[in-house]
């Protein structure tokens, strides 16, 4: 700590993208908070140094710092080596998102044994499981890597009224079509090689003008430490494909919403959405560590019901870019909550 300014570190994985990532924070930092960004290739740990980029009197510049009081971590990992080194150096309550790539398998375990089971489609491992079994009783299911982002790799696999099956990627248009006389586990076995995946009973999803759309609900802590709902929006994907992460168009999810419920519905269910996400934040604290933000990821279905799809740990905040009401939020609680481990 200089003074009683607190030093936070921002680690990205790319060097290339320190001095964007930095700006953005810079911009909504009130704190008085000292910041940095560095990679895990510019810690010199003989030296108990860190090479990182700041902004000091209007110039970037690219110093030798000591660790910082806090680690902020934006780099997607599994692997914990280097924050393991740094929580020795800087005490393990003063780096946050340690594990921010995370685990659907584990994830849904925990979430299955909660409260919230009622909002999580069955789910299970692809290995284990016979896939024409499933389209059997559920006629439509979602194929998705156990680590995975952005939509890559998510497969919709339906049982058409024909006995057909389709596989489909990113768009509704199946890409292959297996006939009732073909072999679909070996079809899916060979585009899935010996990569980890899950399956999850497919969700009918409501639609918005004929488009699928997901619920987005951002949550931060807050300069108390406490989890805080900063943005809940609406991602709608583009016209004949179901990967939201690819939308067409993101909105307040206010806006949206009373196009879907009537005038009474729409606080309470914005209201539902903070309280099932804070629950689901908890619960995935218990299994990665200490976190200060993560997004929740929901559908809703025809019915109108309420699921689960997943959680994510690095949320993409470009997404916001437009949404003016939520960017000074989304960037700043992440100071707030490095400026409560400090003090702590």
């Amino acid at each position: 700590m200089v003074g009683n300014c607190p030093v936070v570190g921002i680690l990205v994985s790319k060097r290339n993208s320190r001095k964007r990532i930095l700006r953005l924070y810079q911009r909504y930092n009130n704190l008085n908070i000292k910041l940095y960004a560095f990679t895990p290739a510019d810690i010199l740990w003989k030296e108990q140094r860190i090479t990182g980029l700041c902004f000091k009197k209007g110039i970037w510049k690219q110093c030798s710092f000591p660790f910082p009081d806090v680690i902020y971590n934006r780099c997607f990992n599994k692997k914990l080596k280097t924050i393991h080194r740094l929580e020795k150096a800087i005490g393990s309550n003063k780096c946050f998102n340690k594990i921010n790539f995370m685990n659907k398998w584990d994830l849904y375990n925990v979430l299955e044994r909660t409260t919230l089971s009622s909002y999580v489609p069955d789910t299970f491992l692809y290995n284990e499981v016979n896939v024409s079994e499933l389209l059997e009783k559920y006629k439509l299911v979602y194929i998705k890597p156990t680590y995975g982002s952005k939509g890559k790799s998510v497969y919709r696999v339906e049982l058409t009224d024909r006995g057909d099956i389709h596989i489909s990627l990113h768009s509704v248009a199946p890409r292959y079509i297996c006939r009732k006389c073909e072999d679909t586990q070996g079809k899916l076995d060979e585009l899935f090689g010996q990569k980890s995946f899950i399956i999850q009973q497919g969700i009918r999803m409501n639609q918005l003008d004929h488009q699928y759309f997901d619920i987005r609900v951002l949550l931060q802590k807050d300069i108390l430490g406490e989890w805080k709902t900063s943005a809940i929006t609406c991602r709608v994907a583009f016209k004949h494909f179901y990967n939201t992460s690819v939308c067409e168009t993101v909105y307040d999810a206010a806006e949206i919403f009373p196009r879907i419920f009537l005038p009474d519905k729409v606080n309470e269910i914005l209201r539902s959405l903070s309280v099932v996400s804070v629950k689901a934040a908890q619960e995935a604290e218990i299994l990665m560590g200490s976190m200060g933000e993560l997004s929740v990821d929901f559908v809703l279905d025809e019915q109108r019901k309420l699921w689960i799809i997943e959680l994510n740990g690095k949320p993409q905040k470009i997404i916001y870019k437009d949404l003016k009401y939520y960017k000074r939020k989304i960037y700043s609680r992440p100071l707030e909550y490095a400026y409560y481990l400090s003090q702590s």
